[in-house]
């Protein structure tokens, strides 16, 4: 089983072989190639966590094998970062788990664990925008918190989560004309990062979820819908509001000045060419947060395998950060 200081010693690789990046192996070593055939990065395998592969590429059987002999992951996507593979690394035969996940019985309660702490991490990030305006909008976030307290119908939870996200987005984004948020449209800019910053997010909470055993099919606050990972829909979300302070920033220090959007058929994508600058503001993002990632679903593990009471149920706290 992965653990803590195993976790913080691995890396994350990212590929382009558009841009002529080719994967090879010498002995242990994962190794990165550039367009003038010329070593650009090399790294163990034993420190390897996840590769990203974005754009076309020719897996072998031999780059399989090794992630199953090194315990790694690799993710394959498009040039719109669109998963269409995943070699992922994970524990087999934790019957014990999964036992346990398919016996829940307090679903619901765990649910609004989720939701509260969500949202208290979106008014952890509202407090970034150091604006007193805001205050009034942390107390409303604040009391659907507390609405949560033994809330036990699922819908209810579903709905005072979309309506503590409405109001939010609507003030997160509010130095951008903000439309509201629709997943997976990408009728604005803004709505394509938050596609693309989730789905890196989700990449990577899967990939741990894995190496303990879970059954990423089977949530609590995402019920089980057909090829849906609903516990991984589940985990990211007291994260998400990481994405979401990145995107403000971009937007904030006019990051996006320099990143060419196309618009077709009233679908927004980014140039092949600035994919590598979004793809690395994210990540970075994501990886500030990699050991609070990381405590969280292990704490989430231990809870679960032991039955533990919900004072002891973890909580992710986000820092606080200053930005306009």
């Amino acid at each position: 089983m992965l653990t803590k200081p195993d976790f913080m010693f691995k890396k994350i690789i990212v590929v382009f072989p558009h841009q002529g990046e080719k994967i090879s192996f010498k002995n242990d070593n994962f190794v990165v190639n550039s367009g003038e055939n010329k070593i650009k990065y090399q790294i163990s395998c034993y420190k390897l966590f996840m590769v990203f592969i974005v754009g076309g590429a020719t897996i072998t059987s031999g780059i399989i094998e090794r992630t199953k002999k090194f315990g790694f992951s690799i993710i394959l996507t498009n040039m719109n970062f669109k998963v269409y593979e995943i070699i992922n690394f994970e524990m087999e035969g934790n019957t014990l788990l999964r036992e346990k996940q398919y016996n829940n019985n307090c679903s619901t309660d765990i649910s609004c664990k989720i939701v509260q702490n969500k949202i208290n991490n979106q008014i952890q990030t509202i407090d970034s925008l150091r604006d007193k305006k805001n205050n009034e909008l942390k107390y409303k976030l604040s009391n659907y918190v507390l609405q949560l307290e033994n809330v036990k119908e699922l819908n209810t939870i579903m709905g005072i989560e979309g309506n503590a996200a409405k109001e939010y987005f609507k003030t997160i984004f509010g130095n951008i004309n903000w439309k509201g948020r629709k997943p997976r449209v990408k009728h604005d800019e803004t709505n394509l990062l938050l596609d693309v910053g989730y789905t890196l997010l989700f990449n990577f909470i899967e990939a741990i979820l894995r190496t303990y055993g879970f059954d990423v099919y089977k949530g609590n606050l995402h019920q089980e819908f057909y090829k849906r990972k609903s516990l991984v829909c589940d985990m990211i979300e007291p994260f998400r509001p990481i994405i979401d302070y990145r995107i403000r920033k971009m937007h904030s220090l006019k990051e996006l000045d320099k990143v060419n959007f196309i618009l077709v058929q009233g679908k927004y994508t980014i140039d092949w060419k600035d994919n590598t600058k979004i793809m690395m503001m994210f990540l970075e993002a994501i990886l500030e947060y990699r050991e609070c990632i990381f405590d969280y679903i292990q704490k989430y593990y231990r809870w679960f395998m032991k039955e533990q009471d919900f004072n002891n149920f973890p909580v992710a706290r986000l820092k606080k950060n200053d930005i306009n």
